[in-house]
């Protein structure tokens, strides 16, 4: 029979599959892109966050559209002062809204959550922003980072969701009309796992991370199974509602939980299920015994019960009024008199990223890095070589305006100003990247300096200080050019 079970088990969680409960979202890539272009910056520079993140929010940027200049607007006007409580924000709006081009709440008025209420006016600027950036398009390009999160959750999602039906011994998935939907995310903050339920809609929101979360998927759809047997069997649990009061003191257990004996009652049974699909028996102990510690006051009773449960054939559906049932309350009493609950609670932190490799340069990069080592060696002849080689190898503009750059230097150090002020002027004809725009600027404004060219000179300066993300130390150079007019011995 169990047998039985787990193959139905398997099969209807083979059919959710299909049916996109491992997903990526729009309306959610729509939210989380705007606030990244609005001010949210939280892990962009973090080695776990992928590379897609940073080239959508240049994207954007660079369009200059006035939707972002309105959202940058709302974003400062709403934000709560902790980064991950401004994405909690944006995430539950996300999925309270139906999806482009309107982004309109999908529930009735009395249905929105609160935090979404505080977000009123949101709709209308995504609808703007989503048109203006062309929001379809960065959505398609941007489907090979999403593949590759979400294939490194798919087999781990996999095991856990199976292993909680089995456990629980589900002929199915769920219930009729309830969803469970995992959506993953490449443009927030790695490491990040967040839960939502809106009545029979159960979501769990993920972001890049260097070690999967799959416990917190597996607790997110535990509630999922579990939320509705509390309410279904509410007279039984409540015969055990007097054992709420020895959590009240606990420092560790969240408001939420002593105000709603339903919700503490749930979460107790689903951290006696976690232990229980937890290897080793000390582990199993030490979960137990910590929860307890937490608050979590119905966690040991419930724990001893299901050991009982997994020596009989009945689906959890139908035992759970003798899991409940034969809690007894005097014991209980005993047991929890006892306790010394924890001050804090465990926080388990994420497996931090390993840092970028250094790339490997080949080719006209490999040349280029050459010439700058020969440069900053003083050997200027072989430098100069390795300049001209990049100019062979390659026909990017971006390489060639550093080679030209590194033949300016040289011509400068040799005392030949009109050579050096012609290549400076050539590496700014080309591509060159924000720093050596920014250098060629200000030697071409130290030059016109010694040439007694002041307005000139200036006119470079200025040109420094206009370039967005100059290197401060060029910026600084350049305003002290502008006080006062550059001299060589200085």
């Amino acid at each position: 029979m169990i047998r039985s079970l787990l193959l139905l088990t398997t099969a209807a969680f083979l059919l959710r599959a299909e049916q996109g409960q491992l997903d990526a979202s729009q309306t959610l890539f729509t939210v989380l892109a705007a606030i990244n272009v609005a001010g949210y910056d939280a892990g962009l520079d973090s080695p776990a966050t992928p590379p897609i993140r940073k080239q959508i929010r240049d994207l954007i940027i660079m369009k200059g559209l006035p939707s972002v200049q309105a959202l940058k607007q709302f974003y400062a006007s709403h934000t709560l002062g902790n980064a991950d409580a401004d994405l909690s924000q944006y995430i539950s709006f996300a999925l309270s809204v139906d999806g482009p081009p309107d982004f309109q709440l999908r529930m009735p008025p009395a249905e929105v959550p609160l935090d979404v209420r505080k977000l009123d006016g949101l709709s209308s600027l995504l609808a703007r922003f989503y048109t203006e950036a062309n929001i379809e398009d960065l959505w398609k390009r941007s489907q090979p980072a999403f593949d590759q999160v979400i294939a490194s959750y798919h087999t781990g999602v996999s095991k856990a969701l199976l292993e909680s039906n089995a456990y629980l011994r589900n002929p199915t998935s769920g219930y009729r009309g309830r969803h469970f939907q995992i959506f993953v995310d490449v443009l927030g903050a790695p490491n990040q796992i967040q839960s939502r339920s809106y009545k029979d809609e159960y979501f769990v929101v993920v972001t890049p991370s260097p070690e999967p979360q799959f416990d917190e998927i597996r607790h997110g759809y535990l509630h999922y199974l579990l939320d509705p047997l509390s309410l279904r069997y509410f007279e039984q649990l409540n015969r055990l509602k007097g054992l709420a009061d020895f959590a009240a003191p606990a420092p560790a257990l969240d408001g939420s939980y002593k105000d709603d004996f339903m919700l503490l009652a749930t979460e107790c049974l689903i951290k006696a299920v976690e232990s229980r699909l937890t290897s080793g028996v000390q582990n199993r102990l030490a979960m137990v015994d910590r929860a307890l510690h937490e608050g979590f006051v119905l966690t040991p009773a419930l724990a001893d019960g299901l050991a009982v449960y997994e020596k009989q054939l009945e689906s959890m559906r139908l035992y759970f009024p003798d899991l409940v049932g034969q809690i007894d309350l005097a014991r209980e009493d005993r047991r929890l008199d006892k306790v010394q609950f924890a001050k804090e609670a465990a926080v388990k932190k994420a497996k931090p990223a390993p840092p970028r490799p250094e790339p490997v340069l080949t080719g006209a990069e490999k040349t280029l890095e050459d010439g700058e080592a020969y440069y900053r060696g003083h050997d200027l002849e072989r430098a100069r070589q390795s300049y001209l080689k990049v100019l062979q190898q390659t026909g990017e503009s971006t390489l060639h305006a550093k080679a030209y750059y590194g033949l300016a230097r040289i011509a400068a150090l040799q005392k030949d100003p009109e050579l050096a002020e012609r290549l400076f002027q050539k590496t700014l004809e080309l591509s060159p990247d924000k720093d050596t725009k920014a250098w060629a600027y200000l030697y071409l404004g130290r030059l016109a300096d010694a040439a007694g060219e002041r307005a000139q000179a200036e006119k470079n300066y200025h040109a420094v200080l206009a370039i967005e993300g100059a290197p401060p130390s060029v910026k600084t150079a350049a305003e002290k050019g502008l006080a006062e007019p550059f001299h060589k011995d200085k």
